[in-house]
């Protein structure tokens, strides 16, 4: 919604000014005289772009829109009823955003297109296509399974990291402790007794003195590199590069393949079965992919679909997505059941995805532990080496 800085004058002739948020200027000038100002001159100054709405919060609203209109709730009446729920602050906001568009005469996706950001392209298009055609409960069940769908694949993503991540950070921080507190004690007694040191003990002395007189330069360089690295990862080629790079990886390739191709899957099946025209529906299906390496090859697959070439031979040639696409829309083109096909396509690389995550927790998870395991391990030979060595040198000195 644009934001207005504007001048207005009282009653009494006072001027004063001020910046509000209005969908036009007609709009500022009325909200102004409800609070007996009137309205000089005003100046769009800046576009306040919402944050989206999540994927739970789009298959709540989905699903309660679909459920008040199969009971024959007017639309206008279904979006007043949910305005009036409790909820949170954000998401009431854009309820009466919605009535308020459609009250002004409105149709339910250009009011969701006037708050831009907040509704994903996807479901404007869809709504827009059910508006035209028909069937905007079946659209509403139809995108609130989508989202569901969409958020239960995610969270299992997430929560398959969560581990990793959590190990990884524990063993940053006992490596920092055991560096900067531990063995500066015992490396300061093998220095004063000037017993000589193995290879390994020195390197580890080496590296305590490292992070010990260099730590918050150490610090800033990790933070700088990891701006740097997140910079690049927002312009284009870099991030194409990077995209391209994850889809090789070992066993996490094939699983980003996998997720990647049933985001493709379910977005174009419910695109198409809601009577968006396929070239349409691949475009709406580009930007839900999550790779930007596999987005870009989407034009040529637009284009060779335009030109008159079968859908499956076109996906096939894109990179990055499991060989099963291709075939499995084949056998949807060759029975006409392309919709269904899609459907099904999506639940079995739902499904595929949950399996390759737990393998890959459970190679990861045992990974992580025997790599910590052989850091911890290597830092105490380093201290136990020296320490025959110590004592020998202690037992000399009394000797004499």
């Amino acid at each position: 919604m644009p934001k207005y800085e504007y001048s207005a004058a009282r009653m009494n002739g006072k001027i004063v000014t001020g910046a509000k948020q209005a969908e036009n200027a007609k709009m500022l000038r009325g909200i102004l005289e409800d609070k007996q100002l009137y309205l000089i001159n005003c100046k769009e100054t800046e576009f306040i772009k919402e944050k989206p709405m999540k994927a739970m919060m789009l298959a709540d609203f989905c699903r309660e829109l679909g459920m008040m209109i199969g009971a024959g709730v007017p639309l206008i009446r279904a979006l007043n009823i949910m305005v009036q729920r409790d909820m949170s602050l954000k998401i009431k906001k854009s309820y009466t955003r919605l009535h308020q568009g459609l009250q002004k005469g409105l149709m339910l996706s250009e009011a969701m297109d006037e708050q831009k950001g907040v509704f994903p392209d996807l479901l404007i298009s869809m709504f827009r296509a059910s508006e035209a055609s028909g069937g905007m409960e079946k659209t509403c069940s139809r995108m609130a399974i989508h989202y569901e769908k969409s958020h239960k694949l995610k969270q299992k993503v997430k929560s398959a990291m969560i581990y990793p991540i959590i190990l990884a950070c524990v063993t940053v921080v006992v490596l920092m402790a055991v560096f900067l507190l531990i063995l500066p004690k015992f490396f300061k007694m093998f220095e004063e007794l000037s017993t000589p040191m193995p290879a390994i003990t020195k390197f580890m002395l080496n590296i305590s003195k490292g992070l010990q007189g260099n730590w918050i330069f150490i610090v800033i360089g990790v933070l700088a590199v990891i701006l740097t690295v997140k910079t690049l990862l927002a312009t284009p080629r870099p991030r194409k590069a990077f995209d391209k790079f994850k889809l090789k990886l070992p066993k996490v390739g094939k699983l980003l393949s996998i997720i990647y191709t049933a985001r493709f899957a379910r977005t174009l099946s419910s695109c198409y079965t809601s009577g968006i025209s396929m070239i349409n529906s691949l475009e709406n299906t580009r930007n839900t992919v999550g790779n930007k390496y596999i987005e870009l090859q989407f034009d040529q697959l637009i284009q060779d679909v335009k030109n008159g070439e079968q859908l499956s031979a076109s996906i096939e040639k894109i990179k990055g997505f499991d060989p099963k696409l291709a075939a499995s829309v084949l056998v949807g083109e060759e029975t006409g059941r392309l919709d269904t096909m899609l459907e099904h396509t999506a639940d079995n690389f739902d499904f595929e995805a949950e399996i390759a995550l737990q393998k890959l927790t459970a190679t990861v998870e045992p990974l992580m532990i025997i790599l910590m395991a052989v850091i911890i391990g290597t830092i105490m030979i380093s201290v136990i080496l020296p320490i025959p060595t110590m004592y020998n040198a202690v037992g000399g000195q009394g000797g004499m």
